[in-house]
């Protein structure tokens, strides 16, 4: 028997062929565009993830008998808001996590609602790539569109609608709407009627290995599929999570991808009393903490592509020496798109700072490898202010395809990290819900004590370690110092 596993990314949908043990068989992947069509919007057209997933279909499925296809699991980009009309038509374009128009809605839900009650309706407090502000910002600037809302969606869940016909979510993707009480696993009463919606409106919730439906009959017949059962699916991080294993009590994964994440897993619902990381529910039935940054590896694509304009990834890498490290007189503060944890503040920006004459462009680069790592050390020193000890993490994600990269991380953290055999992502830990929701596995635990493997290893080095301490205490004071420097130049810029 085959599994697919999908990743709806937000650059690009990926696509796994999965055989029962595990193996993949056949990869594929579609780009889409982004859409900005005011500073610090961020827009895609869902139908264009839509026939993304047909094209990669019709690759992974060549040469390969579809009638063994037994299910589809999805791992997608968390937050974007989803509308349709009573006729199933998108009403607007799909309004993404990366998007910052809603500072209005979040200072109203933060401060007028106040964060105590969002706290205790949802364990979690307004970030602006959320989906409830989105709904917000909706009802106040477009509200003829508001109106014509039938149903509300997670990009995800688009696909699973369009494959199936059914209208759900899963409860890890759910978290990430603040319309969810996170702890009871249940829409929040209290959020709908602050949104303005009604439950009719919200998809039924699932575990995200439970299975939603089947592929219907126009789409199976197309590909030559029979009976392919779709399970709920997850939110990319949670999904990446079960890929490399990171479930049950007290693991760890860092995310290095379009956005970073600092990912802890747990078997009871706890939530960060200072609501500086999210609190959520996992993709294998428990819970676990998160800290979000909204620009990673992205950082890395920016300054190699639009600064540098440069495709020679490695070649600059290169000339980052061993010797360089723990001894950079330039940060980067990577908040390219704002930032969510811990700082939660959408008018930040990314900054250079400590440059000189001297200054070469590998320094540079090597700066924003460190500001990323930095921040994620942000979200790490949370977690220790909580109690939880973290001695390893799993980090996964194209950052984490570099070497450097990973061994900075190691050092500015103090941990190792572990890189799995298989690293694909959400699309592999979709690959998981979808096997345990057919029974090939009793459980998302059992599935990965039995599919997921570490290949290597990156430990950190004391004494490098030590440097970059002293280092994170100077980057730490960068964002104070210009905190209000960057709401003086959004108000410029209006």
């Amino acid at each position: 028997m085959f599994y697919i596993g999908i990743d709806l990314g937000t650059s690009a949908l990926k696509m796994l062929l999965v055989d029962e043990k595990g193996e993949i068989i056949r990869t594929a992947s579609e780009e889409y565009p982004l859409f900005f069509p005011h500073n610090g919007w961020s827009e895609q057209n869902p139908e264009d993830w839509y026939s993304a997933a047909e094209k990669c279909l019709s690759q992974v499925l060549k040469g390969i008998d579809a009638y063994l296809v037994k299910g589809i699991g999805i791992g997608g980009q968390m937050h974007g808001l989803v509308v349709l009309d009573k006729n199933d038509n998108v009403i607007r374009p799909a309004i993404l996590w990366n998007d910052g128009r809603t500072d209005k809605q979040v200072e109203y839900l933060n401060n007028v609602i106040g964060k105590d009650k969002l706290s205790q309706y949802t364990a979690n407090i307004a970030f602006a790539g959320f989906t409830a502000p989105k709904i917000i910002w909706m009802k106040e600037n477009e509200p003829e569109k508001f109106e014509k809302i039938e149903k509300i969606m997670l990009p995800k869940d688009y696909l699973v609608y369009r494959l199936t016909g059914e209208h759900t979510c899963d409860y890890s993707d759910a978290s990430g709407m603040l319309l969810l009480d996170v702890k009871n696993k249940c829409w929040s009463e209290e959020m709908l009627e602050i949104c303005g919606i009604s439950k009719n409106q919200l998809p039924d919730l699932y575990e995200s290995y439970d299975i939603v439906g089947k592929v219907k009959k126009e789409f199976a017949d197309r590909f030559g599929l029979s009976d392919v059962s779709v399970a709920a699916g997850a939110g990319d991080n949670a999904a990446a999570a079960v890929g490399t294993g990171t479930v049950g009590e007290g693991k760890c994964n860092i995310s290095l991808g379009t956005s970073g994440t600092i990912f802890i897993s747990s078997e009871r619902f706890g939530d960060d009393r200072n609501n500086a990381l999210h609190s959520f529910a996992h993709a294998d039935g428990n819970f676990h903490l998160m800290g979000c940054m909204l620009s990673a590896a992205s950082c890395n694509k920016w300054f190699m592509d639009d600064i540098l304009n440069d495709e020679n990834y490695q070649g600059i890498q290169s000339r980052i020496s061993d010797e360089k490290l723990g001894r950079n007189n330039i940060y980067f503060l990577p908040y390219l798109m704002g930032e969510r944890s811990p700082i939660n503040d959408v008018d930040a920006r990314g900054t250079f700072i400590g440059l000189t004459m001297n200054s070469k462009r590998e320094d540079m680069l090597q700066a924003v490898f460190e500001g990323v790592a930095f921040a994620i050390r942000d979200s790490f020193e949370k977690a220790k202010e909580l109690g939880i000890k973290i001695e390893a993490s799993n980090i996964c994600g194209g950052g984490a395809k570099s070497a450097l990269w990973q061994k900075i991380m190691a050092n500015v953290l103090g941990i190792r990290l572990d890189t799995v055999k298989t690293e694909q992502g959400p699309g592999y830990g979709a690959a998981i819900l979808a096997m345990v929701g057919c029974g090939a596995y009793g459980s998302v635990s059992e599935a990965c004590a039995e599919l997921v493997e570490i290949s290597s290893s990156v430990y950190p080095d004391a004494e490098l370690s030590a440097m970059y301490d002293e280092k994170y205490k100077n980057f730490s004071k960068v964002y104070p110092a210009l905190k209000n420097v960057f709401k003086e130049i959004k108000e410029e810029i209006k």
